[in-house]
């Protein structure tokens, strides 16, 4: 084979580790938008009860869910990134004394986490299917009200994206995933 023939594979696996990490820390920037979103929201409210007297419609149930759709569209990336909060002292320990123990057993907590977060996901889909199929909303009837369906959407692609996520790290190490492909 050719050195070209011999690369190729090694650029298409660069394209998709840069497509993914796009994906993953785009999912970050739409959460953190959404953090901008949720404070803007609030902000609005508290105008409201001082100007009004009373409360916007939808505000505890929007920021509920806005919340919960911010925490798991930045899951992904904190995975990606290992800034997951834990007490690791003992397996930085390890790594320096005995590496390949510690990224076996680091292996292993990415797939326990990988395992986790599909377990997750796949209930969020009998909740996704249960409030498609109900018709399922927030707020008050005649005042306002807004579907969930879109809310569990995301929060089941978010879900998913963690999971792969924790699956490739498992596969590849945390250190791979960490920034662009070393060629």
């Amino acid at each position: 084979m050719s050195a070209t023939k011999m690369g190729a594979p090694s650029a298409a696996r660069r394209g998709v580790l840069h497509g993914w990490s796009f994906l993953v820390d785009g999912m970050a920037a739409l959460g953190t938008v959404l953090i901008g979103v949720l404070m803007a929201v609030i902000c609005a409210d508290v105008v409201a009860r001082n100007l009004m007297g009373a409360s916007l419609p939808l505000v505890s149930e929007f920021g509920a869910l806005l919340l919960v759709m911010i925490v798991y569209l930045q899951l992904a990336t904190t995975l990606r990134h290992d800034r997951m909060p834990r007490s690791d002292f003992l397996l930085i320990a390890l790594d320096k004394a005995l590496p390949l123990p510690g990224r076996i057993i680091r292996g292993v907590f990415d797939l326990v986490t990988a395992l986790s977060l599909g377990v997750i996901a796949w209930s969020t889909l009998g909740i996704l299917s249960k409030d498609l199929s109900a018709g399922a909303f927030i707020g008050v009837t005649g005042v306002a009200t807004v579907p969930v369906w879109p809310f569990r959407a995301i929060i089941l692609a978010a879900m998913t994206v963690a999971c792969i996520q924790a699956l490739l790290q498992a596969a590849t190490g945390t250190e791979k995933n960490e920034g662009e492909p070393v060629e």
